[in-house]
């Protein structure tokens, strides 16, 4: 058995979830021998090559970075070799081919943002939201040939409320992660992991990427739907949704919402202002919006919008 300080670990991610896991990581006293992350990307109105939110902290802490456009290529492989690692920590990162993943001794394995086998996929963190679930979690499984199907070596679960959105979440989610990745480089290195299969039986969710077309609302929804939608999606990348103001189409961005006492009248999509409230109808009641962002305006609390605007 290694001691911490002889364990070779390379680290893999690409956001701030993974920030999070990597400086678990390395505020424990781990040995990071090297990060492997995406190449710079262009980003904001000016396109600006940008590092990736891992790569930033990375060179903050000294750590060898290598950014390979592509997994198989012979350059990268080698490089990767040279680190001689003992164990891979994969957090929202690329899928791996073998040649990667079966390269240390102990494995590779992945931290994910679902109780899996629950919300495999790229967005589970959005879907669980957006499916009214209450409760969800983090696991970590080892890597093998599918999308997070792996054998499963830890897990933890935590409450959702009515009050988190995707952002709450989001936080929540990558603070439970840092003791689960912890625990599970401990169990690894120890040689008490047992890990275990994933048991399915066909009724699992999935958590496929958000595209733009299912951010757009659909009124004809019930009003609870409607809302989880919204608060699945923000604040990124946010539900909207093209309204009807006497004639005249308003395009808005929602971040918050809440299902109001008030029923539908029939119609669904149909804009109702009372004073410095504004409320929209769904199937079943009207949702009241709390906070938007019209096209080319910043995100306001719906009241101040009313200010500005006659319907």
């Amino acid at each position: 058995m290694k001691e911490k300080k002889d364990l070779r670990i390379v680290f893999m991610g690409t956001p701030e979830f993974a920030v999070g896991q990597l400086d678990a990581i390395m505020e424990a006293g781990y040995n990071v021998v090297g990060v492997v992350t995406v190449p710079d990307r262009p980003a904001g109105r000016g396109k600006k090559l940008t590092p990736s939110a891992v790569k930033l902290y990375a060179e903050s802490r000294n750590l060898p970075v290598l950014t390979p456009e592509k997994l198989r290529d012979e350059e990268f492989l080698t490089a990767l070799k040279e680190w001689n690692a003992d164990l891979f920590v994969v957090v929202a990162f690329r899928m791996l081919p073998r040649v990667v993943w079966g390269m240390p001794a102990m494995g590779t394995f992945n931290l994910h943002a679902s109780l899996l086998p629950e919300y495999r996929g790229a967005a589970p963190i959005n879907h669980a939201i957006i499916n009214g679930e209450k409760k969800t979690g983090v696991t970590t499984f080892l890597l093998d040939e599918d999308i997070d199907t792996g054998l499963i070596i830890n897990q933890a679960s935590i409450d959702i409320t009515d009050e988190d959105d995707f952002g709450t979440m989001y936080e929540k989610l990558m603070i439970l992660g840092r003791g689960v990745t912890i625990d599970t480089i401990e169990l690894l290195r120890t040689g008490s992991a047992c890990p275990t299969p994933q048991v399915t039986d066909g009724s699992e969710h999935h958590a496929s990427k958000i595209f733009k077309e299912d951010c757009l609302i659909d009124w004809n929804k019930k009003a609870g739907d409607v809302v989880n939608l919204i608060r699945g999606l923000s604040p990124i990348p946010c539900a909207y949704s093209i309204l009807d103001a006497q004639g005249k189409p308003l395009n808005i961005k929602i971040y918050k919402a809440v299902v109001s006492d008030k029923t539908n009248d029939g119609t669904c999509g149909k804009i109702l202002i009372e004073g410095r409230r504004m409320y929209v109808s769904a199937a079943d009641y009207y949702v009241e919006l709390l906070e938007i962002k019209p096209e080319g305006k910043k995100q306001m609390k719906a009241a101040d919008f009313l200010n500005g605007f006659r319907f």
